[in-house]
């Protein structure tokens, strides 16, 4: 195992994607998430690193080539318009819209996800953070959804699998709503393990039953707190992953179940996302030589955000 590294992958074009005043998937996440690892002085202790875009055969990956030459179309035609003046968005859905440089944003995000794979595999860093947007668990194999365009983590799993020949791998998604894409993408790939924990009837109004025995979900009503959670961790998620052995973890990390955040109704605090990081890790080091891609989903609430990204990265480098 090389000396313990943690690698944090971002790039400036993941600001310049942004779908209107008020939307909650902004561009001041990523500077809250920035501006709290620099005054707490964890930034210090990261191995920066910028995302480079990820190529077309990269998304091909994960999603239908009829989905990745759509969004494409979309990202020129706005590109063009906007010089002739024309609107300076396009909707995919209804809480969901691209603008002109909404393409080469989630190009980084998913490139972000494949390099820090790459790292980690290759034994430069033991684990990495992706500080990118758009996230990815909603994006379908051929459908833009919830915020999201291409699967950044279902991708990047992908890529360790196909290009880099590793036998399992597992994908964990503790994001407040569940990652519905990755399932879609995932579900009945049996080199894959995924275990997700999201709160019930709540967007995208899925995952109470997996479409395939590598799925595991866990969903849970309104208000479950930490401590709840944790025990579900302890019951379900480790016996699961103990018995699978992945050669290499990748997670969702969605900090939107915060109980300040309310995009949710959870009650999970920084030290939750500290303590369910922590048993990840653990797993990784047993069976994965300590290898960990974790990228960024959901988490609104830019104070809360700040917090708990510091505490999860605490937990990642070991500090």
């Amino acid at each position: 195992m090389p000396a313990h590294k943690t690698g944090y992958f971002t790039h400036p074009d993941c600001r310049r994607h942004e779908m209107g005043r008020g939307h909650p998937e902004c561009p001041e996440r990523l500077d809250a998430i920035e501006d709290r690892l620099l005054l707490c002085g964890v930034a210090d202790a990261l191995d920066r690193r910028e995302a480079p875009p990820a190529s077309l055969a990269d998304l091909e990956l994960a999603h239908a080539h009829r989905h990745v030459s759509a969004l494409r179309g979309l990202g020129l035609e706005l590109d063009e318009q906007r010089d002739a003046g024309g609107p300076p968005y396009v909707h995919v859905d209804a809480d969901t819209s691209m603008n002109p440089h909404t393409f080469e944003a989630a190009l980084r995000a998913a490139g972000a996800a494949v390099a820090a794979t790459d790292a980690v595999i290759g034994g430069e860093l033991e684990n990495a953070f992706c500080a990118v947007r758009p996230p990815g668990h909603h994006a379908c194999r051929d459908q833009a959804m919830g915020f999201c365009f291409f699967n950044n983590v279902a991708i990047a799993a992908r890529h360790a699998l196909q290009r880099h020949g590793l036998a399992r791998v597992a994908v964990i998604d503790f994001d407040v709503h569940h990652g519905n894409g990755t399932e879609d993408i995932l579900a009945g790939d049996e080199r894959v393990l995924m275990v997700g924990i999201f709160q019930q009837g709540l967007y995208p109004f899925s995952g109470e039953s997996p479409r395939a025995d590598n799925i595991v979900n866990l969903p849970v009503p309104a208000y479950t707190r930490g401590m709840e959670v944790r025990e579900l961790v302890e019951q379900v998620w480790l016996p699961r992953l103990e018995a699978f052995r992945p050669e290499m973890i990748f997670v969702s990390a969605g900090f939107d179940a915060h109980r300040e955040d309310e995009l949710g109704q959870l009650g999970l605090v920084e030290s939750d996302y500290a303590w369910i990081t922590g048993r990840i890790r653990d797993v990784a080091r047993r069976h994965a030589k300590g290898r960990i891609v974790s990228c960024l989903e959901g988490g609104y609430n830019l104070d809360a955000l700040g917090r708990s990204v510091e505490a999860h990265l605490r937990a990642l480098a070991d500090l």
